[in-house]
């Protein structure tokens, strides 16, 4: 998804070891057998935004529109529920209108576009912030 899509302003491919960190300081919730997982981490720095997440899923194509995405995302939006969290944010590249519907049928709002803050493959793309309290 790095190297061959618009879904991500990330241009650098994550190593093992980068996995591996990721899997080891914040919730991880993996789709073992569909190639699929869910993460959360903090918004921003500080403790005023102690309590505001911004997560990141991905569900390999082969796996999407059976369910499978729905239910990772409600497990990860229930455990941030569970420690106390109280807003999850999803940060989308406009290239993905599939997320931005998805996101929508999860009870997310559209709370800002930022126009052409992201560039890749030679194209300016804009930010869709969305947010759900939890």
């Amino acid at each position: 998804m790095i190297t061959d899509t618009l879904f991500t302003f990330t241009t650098e491919p994550k190593t093992p070891d980068d996995v591996a960190k990721m899997i080891a300081t914040r919730p991880f919730l993996v789709l073992p057998d569909k190639g699929g997982f869910a993460t959360y981490s903090p918004f921003r720095s500080g403790p005023g935004y102690a309590a505001t997440m911004e997560h990141s899923i991905l569900l390999d194509p082969s796996a999407q529109g059976r369910g499978d995405g729905r239910r990772l995302m409600q497990a990860l939006l229930d455990h941030g529920r569970s420690e106390g969290h109280h807003a999850m944010i999803g940060a989308v590249s406009s290239a993905n209108p599939n997320a931005i519907a998805f996101h929508a049928a999860m009870g997310f709002d559209t709370v800002a576009q930022m126009p052409e803050v992201g560039r890749k493959g030679g194209q300016w793309l804009d930010l869709i912030l969305m947010q759900k309290l939890l």
